[in-house]
């Protein structure tokens, strides 16, 4: 009788540890108290491998950002880690690591590492926290986010962006990030509410669909402005109560959201210019 359990303790265990393999579908339940939540996923974070840009990504990070104002060791450590050459075109990867933008094609671009950086201390993401971002592009932001958090949930407009971005960071091994085709204006409302949102791409309002989508207690930044100007980038805060507020942070100048908000911002303008126009 002993040896039958012994057996059946066995391939309980077994089967646990098989179970174990896969990354739950959701993040499990916060404390209500805004701890740090403990992640015990097997493939989380995902390990790179040592390469001949290792000793770029030092340098950038200790001239670019921790020189400025970035403190957050989550962010550095991010910024130290993610291979920010796999995600440009392979004729530009000499120069990921540069201080600047670099295109990515569909007239879309990847953002400096300073502003990934600013932009992602700016949300406060911590372990455990679920994250929405619109505008995947190239995928890097995203990776960047999935080092500190492997709850990240991202959207993308643009077909061939979206298929390249979900492509490179499978193949960089974060398989906790869900990537989307779709138009990021309304969000991800079956995933909603999120800790933390940021938008890559200029808007000329802050969507009311992110805002509803943002938790209690939740922060969400975004560049608000004219396309193909300079804009503000805010960050916008729900306090417990849901109250929200906004603050301005500094000048940016960031590619246009498209979809539904482009859409309105064109036909507005549009509008505007036709009446601007002598009869």
């Amino acid at each position: 009788m002993r040896w039958q359990v012994g057996w059946l303790v066995v391939l309980c265990a077994l089967a646990g540890a098989q179970e174990g393999q896969k990354p739950p579908p959701a993040p499990p339940p916060g404390d209500g108290k805004g701890q740090e939540k403990r992640i015990t996923l097997p493939d989380w974070p995902p390990k790179h491998e040592d390469d001949r840009f290792g000793p770029n990504r030092e340098w950038m990070v200790r001239t670019q950002i921790a020189s400025r104002d970035i403190i957050d060791p989550l962010v550095l450590g991010a910024m130290k880690t993610v291979p920010r050459h796999r995600f440009v075109p392979s004729g530009l990867r000499g120069r990921a690591y540069e201080d600047r933008p670099l295109p990515i094609g569909y007239d879309q671009t990847i953002s400096q590492p300073y502003i990934v950086a600013s932009m992602t201390e700016a949300l406060k993401v911590k372990r455990g926290m679920k994250v929405l971002e619109i505008g995947t592009g190239s995928g890097y932001q995203a990776a960047v986010l999935a080092q500190i958090t492997p709850w990240v949930f991202t959207i993308e407009i643009k077909e061939w962006l979206h298929v390249r971005a979900k492509g490179n960071l499978k193949r960089l091994g974060y398989k906790t990030v869900r990537a989307r085709h779709g138009d990021g204006y309304y969000g991800w409302p079956e995933a909603a509410p999120f800790d933390a949102i940021i938008v890559t791409a200029a808007a000329p309002h802050v969507p009311p669909p992110l805002v509803k989508q943002l938790k209690n207690g939740g922060r969400m930044i975004l560049p608000v402005g004219a396309p193909f100007a300079v804009q503000d980038l805010r960050l916008v805060r729900k306090d417990k109560e849901g109250r929200v507020r906004t603050r301005s942070l500094y000048a940016v100048r960031f590619v246009p959201l498209t979809g539904s908000l482009g859409k309105k911002a064109k036909r507005k303008k549009d509008k505007k210019d036709k009446k601007a126009k002598p009869d």
